[in-house]
């Protein structure tokens, strides 16, 4: 490990050293006056590659960095109807300026040709047109293809590895992070070009104080006003009868905004997620979450395979959203945004698996359990949110409003069997789960003579209730427990009502380019937790926690922490450096109460948590930085409260009277390396971090030999170190009209473990190798691969000596044949192979379709076959810490679709 970071931090100092070279000057005409846009570019003698760049401003200046290793270097100086020039300078810094000659250029044939990519400044822009295919319909179909970007599986958009932190449409922030219904659904038709906003900072009164090393995207149309939108309808020949329909009219217009989108189906595609927020700007614009429910206790879940979602999922789902935005002034700098969606669904699951566990001292013979799992769940959700903002040059403010509500219900019929007993149990699990969620955030920024005051207030009250019913109780057979005599069933109910308010002001003020930024605030969050476990009972000779009060099956507990903080914030840009720094010092209180329980639990401690980020940016294509944070984690109530509390039918966790609040330490450092070039579309960065978290519990798992477990925990100081670091290259080659890129990342991760008392040391490596590739030379053929292997070992040392090794291989191949004009033939295929110890199971999947375009109405006719293999279970097998096991998963059978597609306009 020392080894790699020696390496790197060489890499970095080498690049370091090389980066400076910088030539300035300034460039006018023979009388003197200032030419703007004039090109300056930097090239080693002899070979026909640009090694930077840069354009002259309104003053005719000019600024640029290089890296060679070469003496001397070429300085080449172009402008429209000025003479060009080249001069072969020194590889020293140095300042330069040129008076052109006056040229009249001569325009014999006038062409119109965009480069597919091109850079200004922080802004690099991707004509749209240079990355399609003849099967690409959507821009998320052909966002997959721009060198640099990527697009994950949720639909998060990442930028050289890194999630953006805007999403823009013409310059508006209509989905606030949601961008995954516009990104899915926008015709790839009414897009001109996506330009990607290096360093962005979304509020204005801070560009050029407060530095980001973020990234947006904003997505620039043909047309200033445009009304258009993407719409599917289909049916499909199966078991039952199967329906897509996908409605998703869009209106981009210099006033308002605003999408409506109704997605429909039950062929396995999931459309509930888009709303999920994935770009969450920076904490100036306040506190925005993705709500979710605090879900304590779930039924037994059958396993989910490493598989795309669509090969497995077998639901009925029913998804309504709506977005707007109009601005509310007449300078345009007041921004209503109002947004709110419905979801309705059901998801059937079904796996089957065979688990052997190891022998240990606690369980001297080793066993075999096998479960069957039936699941049906059920989400049934609503959410709306309010939104004003103003985001000028002289000021800032944005309040955020938002309410959620769930009635969400699972089921589950489960069956196990364990050797020892030889018996067949069966049980019927229900859980009722409503939950109501409130947040409002405010932020504003007002100019103060020369300074800024910033003033944040977020607030949020949540309440959840849930009931875990299991029927008959004598299906349970937890480690230290029994049921009661004669129950028909165990019940575990529990309510939680949480509230936070985080209210804080700063002042900042800048000087030279520095800016620092005072602060003082105050955390607070109060949760009251209130539970009670019916008819089951601890064994005295296997007390899991040494005692039994009939309040260990209750809990009355209030948690609350209150933490005044002082802070320093430190930023500072130029055209090379970006530093932004915070040193908060917090005061601590955490008190947890449970006056029926006799409990009493409390940690007042004052920590400094600083965290560093800087930048430097040389060469014009190249930056490097560094980070590192120091943060502090005192748990939350699920960790705090004492006595019993079923979590899932499958175990108990047992949380001692006497174990302390818990108390986290974490300390991380990262450094990074990225080289983007526009000129010869090379992508490239390097990410190396290291982590070290300190803890003072550690879990402890009970097994037994039916495969039930009561968790522990052990006061105990422990460690998890990790180290990780990984490197991606992409590269465009427009000749051939491919784009390809290779990428590869290693963790390894060294923990201390227990598991039925047993200590032990856990160590695990990680590699994975992955290739994308697409091309659309051919006029006749495109083509769509994506690959991946992934090794992962697992070594176990101390008490417990195990050594554990699987292997993964999956790929994706997206092939389109154009025999005909507007006629398309697909094939698809997924492979996901995996293996451990002896055992290979190779799972491959095969779509076909054929789609006629009806050019003049831009209306698409699909016929799609989907898993034509009709492969009806997915297999897999792994070597754990403490057992062997096989699953085996229900996957969707074979079925053909019909498809009608469309634009709106």
């Amino acid at each position: 490990m020392k080894k790699n970071v020696f390496l790197f931090l060489m890499l970095l100092l080498s690049a370091l050293t090389f980066a400076q070279k910088t030539v300035s000057g300034k460039i006018t005409d023979e009388d003197g006056v200032a030419i703007p846009s004039a090109s300056v570019t930097i090239e080693e003698p002899g070979k026909d590659a640009i090694l930077a760049y840069a354009i002259t401003n309104s003053k005719g200046e000019y600024k640029i960095s290089f890296t060679s290793s070469e003496p001397n270097v070429d300085l080449k100086v172009k402008a429209f109807n000025q003479k060009s020039v080249t001069k072969q300078i020194s590889n020293t810094d140095q300042t330069l300026s040129f008076k052109l000659e006056s040229e009249a250029t001569e325009i014999k044939e006038v062409k119109l040709k965009t480069r597919m990519i091109t850079a200004r400044g922080d802004t690099i822009s991707y004509d749209l047109k240079a990355f399609d295919s003849k099967s690409d319909r959507t821009l998320a179909d052909v966002m997959k293809k721009i060198p640099g970007v990527e697009v994950n599986a949720d639909g998060t958009i990442l930028y050289q590895g890194n999630a953006i932190n805007k999403f823009y449409v013409n310059g508006k922030d209509l989905m606030e992070g949601g961008y995954g219904t516009i990104n899915n659904s926008l015709p790839k038709d009414a897009v001109q070009k996506v330009e990607v906003l290096e360093n962005h900072q979304p509020v204005k009164i801070l560009q050029d104080k407060v530095p980001s090393d973020q990234a947006a995207i904003n997505i620039k149309l043909k047309n200033s006003v445009t009304m258009t939108g993407r719409g599917e309808v289909g049916t499909g020949f199966g078991d039952p009868w199967l329906w897509n329909v996908k409605l998703t009219p869009m209106f981009f217009g210099q006033k308002s905004q605003w999408v409506v989108n109704y997605k429909t189906n039950n062929t396995g595609e999931q459309v509930e997620n888009e709303g999920n927020i994935l770009a969450f700007g920076n904490r100036y614009e306040g506190r925005r979450i993705n709500a979710s429910q605090n879900d304590w206790l779930n039924v037994e879940n059958a396993s989910t395979p490493n598989l795309p979602v669509k090969r497995y999922l077998m639901n009925s789902v029913h998804y309504l959203s709506a977005n707007y935005l109009t601005n509310i002034d007449a300078k345009k700098e007041w921004e209503l945004k109002a947004s709110a969606n419905y979801t309705n669904n059901a998801v059937e699951r079904e796996s089957y698996s065979q688990t052997d566990y190891f022998s240990t001292p606690q369980r001297p013979i080793a066993s075999r359990v096998t479960q069957n799992i039936f699941n049906n769940f059920y989400t049934d959700k609503a959410k709306g949110e309010l939104i004003f903002t103003k985001n000028a040059k002289k000021g800032f403010f944005k309040n955020t409003t938002s309410f959620s509500q769930y009635w969400n219900a699972d089921r589950a019929v489960a069956n196990r069997t364990d050797s020892q007993a030889n018996s067949l149990r069966t049980a019927n699990e229900a859980i009722e789960s409503p939950t109501t969620s409130f947040q409002n955030s405010l932020s504003t920024i007002v100019p103060w003579k020369e300074k800024m005051v910033n003033v944040l207030s977020y607030i949020s009250y949540q309440t959840d209730r849930q009931t875990l019913d299991v029927s008959p109780a004598t299906y349970l057979t937890i480690p230290g427990f029994t049921t009661a005599a004669g129950a028909d069933f165990v019940r575990q109910n529990l309510r939680l009502k949480t509230f936070e308010a985080n209210h804080s002001a700063n002042l900042g003020f800048t000087t030279k380019g520095w800016t620092f930024t005072p602060e003082i605030g105050f955390n607070f969050k109060t949760t009251d937790l209130v539970s009670d476990l019916f008819n089951i009972t601890t064994i005295p000779s296997a007390n899991p926690i040494n005692q039994t009060p009939a309040s260990a099956y209750s809990n009355d507990l209030s948690y609350t922490t209150a933490t005044p903080y002082g802070s320093v914030g430190v930023n500072y840009k130029n055209d090379s450096w970006m530093l932004y720094a915070n040193f908060p010092v917090n005061s601590n209180n955490i008190k947890a109460d449970d006056p029926v329980r006799n409990v009493s639990k409390s940690v007042n401690k004052v920590t400094f948590e600083p965290n560093i980020f800087a930048q430097y940016s040389f060469a014009s294509f190249w930056k490097t930085s560094v980070n590192a944070n120091i943060n502090n984690n005192f748990g939350e109530i699920n960790t705090a409260y004492s006595g019993f509390l079923m979590t899932s039918p499958n175990g108990i966790n047992a949380m001692d009277i006497n174990n302390p609040i818990p108390q986290n330490n974490n300390k991380s450092a990262g450094a990074r390396i990225e080289y983007r070039n526009p000129l010869n579309n090379l992508f490239f960065n390097v990410n190396y971090r290291l982590s070290d978290a300190k803890r003072n519990l550690i879990s402890n798992p009970i097994i037994n030999s039916a495969g039930y477990t009561t968790m522990q925990y052990i006061e105990r100081d422990n460690h998890v170190l990790t180290n990780s670091y990984s490197a991606e290259v992409g590269k465009y080659f427009p000749k051939f009209k491919t784009n390809a890129s290779v990428s590869y990342s290693n963790n390894t991760s060294k923990s201390d473990a227990f598991l039925d008392n047993i200590s032990y040391t856990n160590k695990n490596n990680s590699q994975s190798y992955g290739f994308k590739f697409n091309n659309t030379y051919f006029s006749w053929m495109s083509i769509d691969y994506n690959a991946s292997i992934s090794r992962t070992k697992q070594i176990n040392s101390g008490e417990l000596n195990t050594n554990t090794a699987r292997k993964g291989f999956t790929h994706n191949l997206g092939v389109f044949f154009y025999p005909i004009e507007n006629h398309t033939v697909g094939f698809n295929w997924d492979q996901v192979n995996t293996s451990a110890g002896d055992q290979k199971y190779n799972n491959g999947f095969y779509d076909v379709s054929y789609q006629f375009t009806w050019a003049k109405k831009k209306i698409d006719f699909e016929l799609k076959w989907l898993n034509i293999a009709n492969k009806k279970v997915f297999e897999t097998y792994d070597i754990n810490t403490n057992n062997i096991s096989y699953t085996r998963i229900q996957l969707r059978p074979s079925q053909v679709m019909f498809t009608v597609k469309f634009n709106f306009k």
